[in-house]
């Protein structure tokens, strides 16, 4: 039995918008193995306002903006012999207050800075980090790539 869809249009165009840009963007970053990153919004789980999710998961006691989350070996079914195996990238998990407020604090768009935040959670999936000045800059400019063929501007240039 099929579940009855409760969500308004807005989170229907979200979704839209988070499936279209997640295809795009597993295209453009070349992990072309992978078929799927799941998105999900921090205000769809019980545990959102708890500082003990933070604290387990990053180890800081507030909101972040997203968490990374690589896909276990266990998460691909064994494929037929001779078959491809496309398996999931991973999970990102969106804060969507701390999202909005990022967004209007830095004057973009809420659909720009999404982007931002996808692509920013997918390069993690693959291995980027931004601990070290050099690996930050190396991973900002693959997301100031990945976003201009994405059609959006360099999040870090002031608006």
């Amino acid at each position: 039995a099929r579940r009855e869809d409760t969500s308004t249009p807005q989170d229907r165009r979200v979704r839209r918008m988070q499936r279209a840009l997640v295809h795009a963007l597993i295209a453009l970053i070349g992990e072309r193995r992978y078929e799927s990153i799941t998105i999900q919004n921090l205000l769809d789980r019980a545990d959102v306002g708890r500082s003990t999710f933070y604290a387990h998961y990053r180890g800081k006691d507030y909101p972040t903006n997203v968490l990374s989350f690589p896909a276990s070996p266990m998460a691909v079914a064994p494929a037929p012999a001779g078959a491809a195996v496309a398996k999931p990238l991973g999970d990102l998990v969106i804060c969507p207050q701390v999202l909005r407020a990022e967004a209007r604090a830095q004057r973009k768009t809420l659909r720009a800075h999404w982007a931002h935040l996808v692509v920013h959670g997918a390069l993690h999936l693959i291995g980027y980090d931004h601990e070290r000045d050099a690996d930050a800059r190396r991973m900002e400019r693959r997301e100031v790539a990945v976003l201009r063929r994405l059609g959006f501007t360099n999040p870090y240039v002031s608006a």
